[in-house]
């Protein structure tokens, strides 16, 4: 067999269906895991061993494996117990009381897999029963009873996010309003209540990028207190997304046609913005070079 090397990282995920391995997998993708879903136990070495020859391209592997697998999902454990010769493999195992699964299965108005033309709990118990040495055997094992999809998303990001990884990636977009809002904006504001730098000849034909612009804006009577007070109002939204596990965000800032005050404050906020912590600040400028 291929050596997988040392370096591979191997994440195995399984337990109780209804417990939130979906939940789970959309987090470690969030976080730069390459995710398989539903994956049988003989597939996982040859996906390592694949990824192994991607070499840095693909340095984390999560693999969600269940039931769902049926005969196949019987191998688990020698497979798990293999790979770990060759490579860092952890194992998570979701579980949730039963009273839990059987409402979340009811929400849903699906079957358990292990259901049959039995009950939702025979079907719970049968799996129970099913995982029990798995469980046993696992490195992690979440009990998400209590959990919601946020608080679950949150608790992974707190187990497997790498030392300085950002809790949110913020995006920061200036704008023109005569050319409309962006679509994928969670927050807008209004910069056109500064004057506009297009009616001096002076600074018509330059941007927010351009010192003589910048000056000139923030110089204007309320620009540096907005920059001050909405970086202030913006700090306990931003740390309450990292609470909620929204991991993107996006202010828009705009003004007539994008070009000047937006810019420069869109620029001036990013500063203020980058020093909060778990937060990695992007600024684009959609419309600087339209006409």
């Amino acid at each position: 067999m291929t050596d997988v090397g040392s370096d591979q990282k191997v994440l195995v995920v399984t337990g109780m269906s209804g417990a939130g391995r979906s939940t789970v997998g959309n987090a470690l993708e969030d976080l730069g895991w390459y995710v398989v879903d539903n994956l049988p136990p003989q597939m996982i070495r040859p996906l390592v061993e694949l990824a192994a020859k991607a070499g840095d391209t693909v340095p984390k592997i999560a693999a969600i494996t269940d039931v769902r697998g049926g005969r196949l999902f019987a191998d688990l454990e020698q497979s798990v117990e293999a790979l770990k010769a060759a490579a860092d493999v952890t194992v998570v195992f979701l579980e949730a009381t039963d009273e839990t699964l059987v409402r979340r299965f009811e929400q849903v108005r699906r079957p358990h897999p292990l259901q049959g033309d039995g009950t939702l709990l025979d079907g719970i118990s049968a799996e129970r029963q099913r995982m029990l040495s798995m469980r046993e055997s696992s490195d992690i094992i979440i009990d998400t009873s209590e959990l919601n999809i946020h608080q679950l998303a949150t608790k992974i990001s707190d187990i497997f996010a790498e030392d300085g990884s950002p809790g949110v990636q913020l995006t920061i977009t200036s704008f023109g309003f005569k050319y409309g809002v962006p679509t994928d904006a969670d927050i807008v504001a209004d910069m056109r209540f500064l004057p506009n730098p297009f009616w001096n000849p002076e600074l018509r034909g330059h941007t927010g990028l351009e010192p003589k612009v910048r000056d000139f804006v923030l110089a204007q009577t309320g620009a540096l207190e907005f920059v001050d007070a909405y970086s202030a109002a913006l700090a306990p939204v931003l740390a309450g997304y990292q609470r909620e596990n929204k991991r993107h965000a996006t202010i828009a800032l705009g003004c007539t046609g994008g070009k000047h005050r937006s810019v420069v404050i869109a620029e001036e906020l990013s500063n203020r913005l980058r020093e909060l912590p778990g937060v990695a600040v992007t600024v684009r400028h959609r419309d600087l070079g339209r006409e």
